[in-house]
């Protein structure tokens, strides 16, 4: 596996080696020791979780604070998604900042995103299976989120905003100023 380092300290894209024959491929999607020497931190999952979304579905910025918080390695099984992490720790150079990654099922890439970051992503395909493990179990108490279209943070989503699918849930959530941050 190619560990990418990316501009927001912790998080990493990950590629896998893919062995490809006349019967397809083969991969190793997750190998506990390989990933925590790729990233340099020990995490251990302990909840997997899996989406099926359509094209323009936007689900996020979500996290989860206090001792609920959440590390996520994500991924997608089919389709492509353009998914996103933004630095949402006090004390961080790069707080409010925010890293985007293509993912695909053909790509077979991954993206490692640490504690302390709010995470979404958007459908681009016609259709995606998305799949995360996470390091700790949800809470409903500690989740909380950040409005996908702040204007602070500014990220591209590359999308037309009228054919945007989000929940009321997601509609509704504080700007970056008023976000909840207590890890």
């Amino acid at each position: 596996m190619n560990f990418i380092p990316t501009k927001l300290e912790g998080c990493f894209i990950i590629e896998p080696k893919i062995i490809l024959d006349e019967r397809g491929y083969f991969m190793e999607s997750f190998n506990e020791k390989t990933f925590q020497k790729g990233i340099g931190q020990e995490i251990h999952f302990v909840q997997d979780n899996q989406s099926y979304s359509s094209k323009g579905v936007l689900r996020g910025l979500h996290y989860q604070t206090g001792a609920y918080a959440q590390a996520k390695l994500v991924r997608v099984l089919q389709g492509e998604v353009l998914d996103v992490a933004v630095d949402l720790r006090p004390n961080s150079l790069t707080y409010g900042q925010y890293e985007s990654v293509i993912l695909t099922g053909e790509n077979q890439r991954q993206f490692f995103v640490p504690r302390g970051f709010a995470h979404g992503f958007l459908v681009t395909s016609n259709t995606a299976v998305f799949f995360y493990k996470c390091d700790n179990f949800y809470n409903k108490e500690s989740e909380a989120g950040v409005i996908y279209n702040d204007k602070t943070i500014n990220i591209d989503w590359n999308f037309p905003s009228e054919k945007l699918i989000i929940s009321e849930k997601d509609r509704i959530q504080p700007n970056l100023e008023n976000a909840k941050t207590a890890w």
